[in-house]
């Protein structure tokens, strides 16, 4: 794994809608609108925002990422969760199971969540060969290295290695500002 090194994604706000929510949120048979794809295969950034509201706040414009997933998912930065006033527990992306929820709208509706509001466990992602080059396999957890002047290392990142990946280490904005790093910078896996 010595000087494998990936771009890093600062992750920011957003969340992943199940097609009933679309549906409930922007009206039937309502289709996302993609406005930039992402670095992850069949990622996509959407023009379609919606409201999030906690018991101490509302977050307005929070964008949603295409395409529609099984489950929604809000993704916040643990300063996010907060202005909220909901305990966001750090999760791997799809493990819902005891995360509080929040309340969505959108231009047509809203949608009450009783679950489905996280902060993204850092994980990097890469593809089988990718993985294999760097010596990983998927669920691995690993140290990731980040130069500069607030040079930081990174514990307890989740390795996604499959098909559906490519070389991305994702961490929030929290994660990011802390350490001075920008979306695009190197960084380092660390066994």
């Amino acid at each position: 794994m010595n000087n494998y090194k990936v771009t890093v994604g600062l992750s920011n706000k957003h969340l992943h809608l199940s097609a009933a929510h679309i549906e409930a949120l922007f009206g039937a048979g309502h289709k996302l609108t993609p406005t930039k794809d992402l670095r992850q295969p069949g990622q996509f950034a959407c023009e379609e925002k919606v409201d999030v509201e906690g018991p101490k706040g509302v977050i307005k414009g929070l964008r949603v990422l295409g395409p529609a997933r099984p489950e929604t998912q809000v993704e916040l930065a643990l300063t996010d969760a907060r202005s909220l006033g909901v305990k966001a527990p750090i999760r791997e992306s799809g493990k819902l199971a005891g995360t509080p929820g929040c309340k969505l709208t959108g231009p047509v509706g809203s949608v009450e969540l009783d679950h489905g509001v996280i902060a993204a466990l850092r994980h990097v992602h890469l593809s089988p060969s990718e993985a294999l080059e760097a010596g990983v396999k998927d669920k691995d957890v690993i140290r990731v290295r980040i130069g500069g002047e607030r040079a930081v290392v990174f514990e307890e990142v989740l390795v996604r290695a499959g098909e559906a990946h490519l070389s991305e280490f994702h961490i929030d904005t929290d994660e990011g500002n802390a350490a001075g790093v920008d979306s695009g910078q190197e960084a380092e896996l660390l066994p």
